[in-house]
This record gives C-alpha cells, structure tokens and sequence, in this order.
C-alpha cells in the first residue's frame, strides 16, 4: 500500500508536465492567451518545480517526510482544481506555478520514502523498479490522457483529473506511510535562497531561450543572458556556502561519492534525450504526417510497455550485474534508437520508419531509470535522503529545460535555414525543412546519450 501511494504521488508529477501540452491550443482559445504568454502555462510549471526540489526534499529532511509528502499532495490537488476553474491566463499561471511548488515537495519525498521504508537489496530494487516505472511512463500517459480528456470532455479536466487520485494519495499516506518526528536541525537560509534561486534563473533562462515552433533563437536576450548570468553566479556562491555549512540545503558529502555524481550527470543527459524525443516526435507527427492530438498520444503507447519490461528487466539483473552494464547497455540503446530517429523522412512510416527507432530509445531509458535511482540513494543517511533524492530530480528537470533549449535551437536553426532555401513549393519544403531540423536535433540528442555512456563507463565503478 505505501508503495502505491508512492507510485500514483509520482505518477501525478510527471504526467503533469505533459498532460497540458495537448490542450495548449484549447486553453489559448478559452483564455485568450498570446503564442509567447501560451508557452508559460507549461514554463510556469517547470520552473517552480525545477527551482524548488532541493528545499522541497530538504524539507522532508528536516520537518518529516510522510508530513510534507502530504502537504505537497495537497498543494498540488488544490492548485490542479484552481487551474480548472481558471477564467483568467493569470489565474492560470499562478496555479500552475503553485502546482509546480507542490510537485517540488511531492517528487523529492516520494523517492527519499522509498529508501527509507524499503530495506537495501531485494525489497529495495522491487521498490525502485516501481517508483523508476512511474517516471518514465507518465510522460507517455500524460500525452495519451490528454488528448482523451480534451478530445471527450474539455481543457479543464486535463487539471480537474489531479484532484480525486491528490486526496485519495494524500489520505492512504496518512494511514500506510512510517511517520517520523521533525529532525533536529535548521535551514540554511543563505543556501536556500542561492541553491533556489540558481536553479530557478538556470530553468528561467533556458526555458526563455528555447526557440518556439518556428521561432527563431532568444539566446542573445538581455533577459536570457541575464538570467543564465544570474544562475551561474548563484549556484557558485551556493556551492560556497553548503562545502562550509553545517546545516546545507545540499550536504557537500554527498557529492564526494563518485558513482552518485556520475549517476546525476547521466540523468542530466537522459532529461535531455527524454525531453527531446517526446518533443520533437510530437511535433513531427502532428505538422509532418497530419495526426491529431488523440492519435498523437496513442502513437506513443507503444514506448510504454518496452518501457515498462526493460525497468523489469533492469530490476531482476542489477543484483546480478551491479548498476554499471545496465548504464553503458542503456546509453548506447538510447543513442542507437536517437541516431536511426535521425535518418527518418517525411516519407517514411510509422511502422515502418518511427516505431523501430522509438522502442529502441524506449528501451534504452528504461533500462537506466533504476539503477540510477538506486545509485544516487546507496548508503545515503535517512537524515540525508530527501536532500540526495532532490539532486537527482533537480538533475532530471535541469537536463530537460536544457535539452529543448539547445536541440530546439539547433531544430529551427535547420527549419529556418531550409524554408529560405526552398520557396518555389511552401507547403512541401515546410515539411522538408522540419524533417532536416528534427533529424539534426535527434543527432545532437544521439551525441548527449554518448556523453552519457562515456560517464557511464568512466565514473561508475564496477560493483554489484
């Protein structure tokens, strides 16, 4: 039972940050949003949920984790009923914003719960398998829910669906999850404010700076650049002050375990690879191949269940194999499956051209959720799980603002470049141009999964 309320609390989280994406042209339609203020309603969301997961997890820490597990359910259900009833493009910002505030307590807890209710070992992998299941699939069923809930029912219910399984999660845990008196310890309030605020200007920047579909780049802003300046110089000063505070928002001791800070890099890179490949298929499906919003989210099924047997998969074979195999076989999946995605032409099949490609990244991602899961929670201190477990969804959401602001740079870069080479046929060289900007940005995110392996291979040490 504590598993499940576990699972559907991060469930819940990531099929957020996709559900909306399929109702943005009915929101836009209802609230009379712009095409730069539409993009908020997802941005609003990221960034308070990006910008806020440390103190979120270090709050479960330090105040008790089933507490602020079901504080954040709560948030969350509250603020997904008030984004509903919204009459208003601010109203609707403002409680996605309050949605991402909660998803940033919800998400760092619920792994840290893991580790702390499900002893290291068998019970533990069986555990993760489940929680790491969550992660990867949500997205995918966040775009199928969607496009059933705009299409059957209204924009609304893509908020509305939250609120029933918030309370229900939020009640189970009262009843199934281990209470835990506060700990002794306090804030530290300077490593707050940098660590919060340097991740949120990081997502803000990068998030600004990704190109919209057929836009043109905003890297040279004054207000990305200020942005990206402003995180950069806050994250070193919070560096600073967590290697000399004894009470850091991030205990530089967890940063000295070699195989935790590759397992975050590498989540770095999958959060980049995830977000592209749901992005860019999304979009090519839709603008290249005609599919509605609906068919769009069914195209994706398939990725679920490959997912859902290689985590399996992952979990039977890492008492046996140690985390590092699984991490190089999963890398290179991944890069194979990005760089055949790359090859695909607006002449191609779903069949015969995108499936292939999609199952192989599918597969790839799902045999690297649990072992780095595991990896970044082994031999962590209770009073330190919530803190590491907020590192690595902290690594996750970082990786995939940075993954749609340079792949979607990169795309529309080509997009634009094409469209003015071909003129004499607009509709047809549309397309074309599209088809070249994807492939590149999938080549682009094929050469991050490399990276990925290269850590995989270099920072992990071999060990079961």
């Amino acid at each position: 039972m504590a598993l499940l309320v576990i699972a559907t609390a991060q469930l819940m989280v990531v099929l957020d940050a996709t559900i909306v994406t399929v109702a943005l042209p009915h929101i836009q339609t209802a609230l009379g949003f712009s095409g730069s203020g539409l993009e908020w309603v997802v941005n609003a969301y990221v960034l308070t949920l990006g910008g806020l997961l440390l103190l979120g997890g270090r709050a479960g820490d330090l105040f008790g984790r089933r507490r602020m597990f079901i504080l954040g359910l709560v948030l969350f259900s509250a603020a997904s009923l008030a984004g509903g009833l919204a009459t208003s493009g601010a109203w609707l910002l403002a409680a996605r914003a309050v949605q991402g505030a909660g998803g940033a307590i919800v998400a760092p807890t619920a792994l840290s719960l893991v580790a702390t209710t499900f002893p290291e070992g068998a019970a533990r992998n069986r555990a993760m398998g489940v929680y790491a299941a969550m992660s990867v699939v949500g997205s995918v069923i966040g775009l199928v829910a969607g496009g059933l809930l705009v299409s059957y029912a209204s924009w609304r219910w893509v908020l509305f669906v939250n609120v029933p399984f918030g309370v229900v999660a939020a009640l189970a845990a009262w009843a199934v999850l281990p209470g835990a008196a506060p700990r002794p310890g306090r804030f530290d309030v300077l490593g707050a404010v940098t660590g919060t605020g340097g991740v949120g200007a990081v997502v803000y920047g990068l998030s600004t700076a990704a190109p919209s579909q057929g836009g043109t780049s905003h890297w040279g802003d004054a207000n990305v650049v200020a942005a990206l300046a402003a995180g950069a110089v806050l994250l070193a000063l919070f560096g600073v002050i967590s290697a000399h505070s004894p009470h850091a928002l991030l205990p530089a001791r967890l940063l000295r375990d070699r195989d935790r800070t590759g397992a975050n890099l590498i989540m770095l890179g999958v959060g980049a690879a995830l977000g592209g490949v749901f992005f860019f298929i999304s979009l090519f499906v839709q603008e290249v191949w005609g599919y509605s919003a609906l068919r769009t989210g069914v195209s994706f099924l398939p990725l679920t269940g490959v997912m859902l047997v290689a985590t399996a998969a992952a979990t039977r074979l890492i008492p046996r194999t140690g985390a590092r195999p699984l991490l190089a076989a999963g890398s290179i999946l991944t890069a194979g499956g990005l760089y055949w995605l790359s090859l695909v032409t607006e002449r191609s099949t779903y069949a015969g051209g995108l499936l292939g490609p999609m199952l192989l990244v599918a597969a790839g991602l799902g045999l690297l959720f649990l072992p780095l899961s595991l990896l970044s929670l082994a031999g962590v201190a209770e009073g330190d799980s919530g803190a590491a477990s907020s590192l690595l969804n902290t690594g996750r959401q970082v990786g995939a603002s940075v993954g749609l602001a340079v792949l979607g740079t990169v795309a529309w870069t080509v997009v634009a470049n094409r469209g003015r080479d071909h003129v004499e046929a607009a509709r047809t060289a549309y397309q074309h141009a599209l088809v070249a900007g994807f492939d590149r940005a999938f080549l682009v995110a094929a050469g991050i999964a490399v990276l990925m392996l290269v850590v995989a291979l270099t920072a992990i040490r071999p060990r079961r």
